[in-house]
């Protein structure tokens, strides 16, 4: 997988659990169950009665028969993941980036301590609950105000320089995110071993040219504005072609993130992992608001 939140996680996509014969653990499995074997709330199973059994009295066999007429329980009853759990948990996660980014553009005038103090915080805690095997609710909200704080910031500053690119980069965002669930859904795209390989190829190449690109601007050996993004192409800005290879790469990371959810809620795993795709899901939707930005500034510094 791409999204180390997935990727490292025993639960979703091929990091998942199995049986010795390849399928999905369930809640309670225990590896080298044999007949007999007494799992989570279940009774050994016994072959044979044994002689002298009686059948059960009238009032257990009226318990069974109720019993046998009750419905099936949802996944929610039985605390596993649903696709309702990642959606809510999802919409509070990206609501209080919005609310942390209303809070430092508005209230706080972009206060450039709280949005350089909001980039480094936020990358920590993303690294840090991008590697935990276990979800953790407190460290996925820090990391939302962390980085509302950041995106508040440079939301301004951008907006300061082009009137309306903010609303412009929210609007491509979401367009880019239900395009790519609507190809998901579809089923015209699908991950398969190759895409897999060539979206993570493709990314370690990417987040090197841009380690590369900051160095060099840090150091002043490029005095473009946006480094090595400000140079052409034949005649084309090579931070349009980038931008937009990097959206491209940003939607197919969005559909692989919709695959480990779906075979997560189809294995049946643990509620609380719904925050781990609610988080997983806001780090690649931030990353794209973020191309989104640069590409559209790079598109108006070149009329």
């Amino acid at each position: 997988m791409s999204n180390p939140v997935f990727e490292s996680s025993p639960y979703f996509g091929k990091n998942a659990q199995r049986t010795p014969k390849g399928y999905p653990t369930y809640p309670g499995y225990t590896p080298g169950g044999q007949a007999g074997t007494t799992y989570a709330g279940q009774q050994p199973y016994a072959p044979s009665q044994p002689y002298g059994y009686q059948q059960p009295s009238a009032g257990r066999a009226d318990d069974l028969e109720a019993a046998y007429r009750r419905p099936a329980a949802a996944p929610a009853d039985t605390g596993r993941m649903t696709y309702d759990d990642v959606i809510v948990k999802t919409a509070v996660v990206l609501g209080l980036i919005v609310v942390a980014a209303a809070f430092n553009w508005v209230v706080m005038g972009a206060n450039m301590a709280l949005t350089i103090g909001g980039a480094l915080v936020g990358l920590v805690l993303g690294l840090v609950n991008a590697f935990k095997r276990e979800p953790s609710r407190g460290l996925i909200l820090g990391y939302a105000v962390a980085e509302g704080l950041f995106l508040g910031g440079i939301s301004a500053v951008f907006s300061a320089s082009y009137e309306g690119i903010v609303l412009q980069a929210v609007l491509g965002t979401m367009a880019t995110f239900v395009a790519a669930l609507l190809l998901f859904s579809s089923g015209k795209v699908r991950v398969t071993p190759k895409l897999t390989k060539f979206v993570l190829i493709a990314l370690v190449g990417y987040a090197l040219f841009s380690l590369v690109n900051i160095v060099l601007m840090w150091t002043g050996v490029t005095g473009d504005p946006w480094g090595l993004r400000g140079a052409t192409l034949m005649g084309i800005p090579l931070g349009l072609l980038l931008g937009l290879f990097a959206v491209g790469l940003a939607a197919l990371c969005l559909i692989m993130d919709f695959d480990a959810i779906k075979r997560g809620v189809e294995q049946g795993i643990p509620g609380r992992f719904a925050w781990s795709a609610a988080f997983g899901l806001a780090v690649t939707l931030v990353w794209l608001y973020i191309e989104f930005l640069r590409l559209l500034a790079i598109l108006r510094g070149s009329d």
